[in-house]
């Protein structure tokens, strides 16, 4: 996946969502970011690479562009970028009406699921973006 072609996750804006102001609250789209993140890895890695391989979040960068509202169609793009040893970074755009709504990029850290401990990242992972 690149920015050219990335991968799609469709969001749903739930009346939970909305704020005092009347649109998605800002905390919100943090938690997009992760879901789209982790459909994606979801709908690549095998069960044996789930079982093998965590991720957890080191930071979150996030630029507001527009508000989101109830029963807007927000979609979800993410692809990732370079990694750095147990370091990745992935970049999500949240989109609907035509318009941008956020921009983020995160950089997760790759553990290994039984010990939970950092684990470099290998050709088995590249090889599925």
């Amino acid at each position: 996946m690149s920015a050219e072609h990335p991968f799609a996750h469709p969001l749903t804006v739930t009346p939970a969502d909305i704020d005092e102001m009347g649109h998605v609250n800002n905390v919100v789209y943090v938690r997009w970011v992760q879901e789209v993140a982790a459909a994606h890895w979801h709908a690549l890695a095998s069960a044996e690479l789930k079982a093998k391989y965590a991720w957890v979040v080191l930071r979150h960068e996030i630029d507001y562009k527009n508000p989101a509202f109830l029963n807007d169609e927000v979609t979800g793009y993410t692809w990732v970028g370079e990694y750095h040893g147990a370091r990745f970074d992935r970049f999500v755009t949240i989109k609907a009406r035509g318009k941008t709504l956020a921009e983020a990029k995160t950089t997760w850290c790759l553990l290994d699921a039984k010990a939970m401990r950092p684990t470099r990242v290998s050709d088995e992972i590249t090889g599925l973006l």
